[in-house]
């Protein structure tokens, strides 16, 4: 896997991503509003998760190779109080930016991601790393009332990189073999095939353009495609948006079995 974004180029979009989101949280009227996007959650809720999710990682991607994923021991807890918790997001998002500076992208790392497509490297991790603050940016916007798109640059690499990690896997498709093709509006596209191997992510030709002919494409249709902006893809495969704000061909109901199917692994 080669990721499109460079290191730098990840850590200081997580660094603007993560100011967004503090945004966000400075102008709610109130830390106790629900989150559309994830109902489960107050906008307190989200930002604890936020902090305290970038610490653990901070701490994961610090202890290098490791059997198990590490802590944040004796971390201070999210607190209650506006101006100490935009101090304390701050302060968490500076302890994994450290930390991966400290790292390098080659450096091995723990992941809960090890049969996937990315690799078990820091840089997998910041690149992971980013589409978590991108998304749940957008959630506290929302909860605003004022969601903004997500950067092209984000959104672009955001969509292979879901299939990448949180799709890919080598346990079998208990359905029909099949494929999904995603296509962004700026020009990249990629198919999810899924049969008794597993699932694996490949770029294919956009639309319109001359076929790239590969062998681990797949069947030669998908039975289903989506098309978007990049922005529009991300938010769809992590459930903020429907299906029916994209373009879709083919079997709609592919996308149900697909978010039911949970991987033996």
């Amino acid at each position: 896997m080669t990721t499109t974004l460079a290191f730098p180029v990840l850590l200081r979009l997580i660094d603007e991503r993560s100011s967004a989101f503090r945004a966000a949280i400075a102008s709610a009227p109130s830390l106790d509003v629900q989150v559309p996007t994830c109902p489960e959650w107050t906008l307190f809720d989200l930002a604890q998760h936020i902090g305290e999710g970038r610490r653990d990682w901070a701490a994961t991607v610090a202890a290098g190779p490791a059997p198990a994923k590490s802590a944040a021991e004796g971390a201070p807890a999210a607190p209650r109080e506006r101006e100490a918790l935009l101090a304390w997001l701050t302060e968490s998002t500076e302890q994994l930016l450290d930390a991966l500076r400290k790292a390098g992208p080659d450096r091995g790392c723990w992941t809960w991601w090890g049969a996937s497509q990315s690799p078990q490297t820091c840089g997998a991790v910041a690149r992971h790393q980013l589409q978590q603050m991108a998304v749940h940016t957008y959630d506290a916007q929302v909860t605003m009332g004022a969601p903004e798109p997500l950067p092209d640059e984000v959104a672009l690499d955001g969509v292979e990189e879901f299939l990448y990690t949180c799709v890919a896997t080598t346990s079998a498709w208990p359905h029909k073999p099949t494929a999904f093709d995603f296509h962004a509006i700026e020009g990249r596209s990629w198919r999810l095939t899924v049969d008794g191997d597993g699932a694996r992510s490949t770029r294919i030709s956009a639309p319109g353009t001359t076929p790239v002919a590969a062998a681990d494409e797949g069947p030669n249709a998908a039975g289903v495609s989506v098309r978007g902006t990049a922005n529009e893809l991300v938010l769809f495969v992590y459930d903020r948006i429907p299906a029916d704000s994209l373009q879709l061909e083919g079997d709609a109901g592919l996308f149900d079995l697909l978010r039911e199917w949970e991987p033996e692994e």
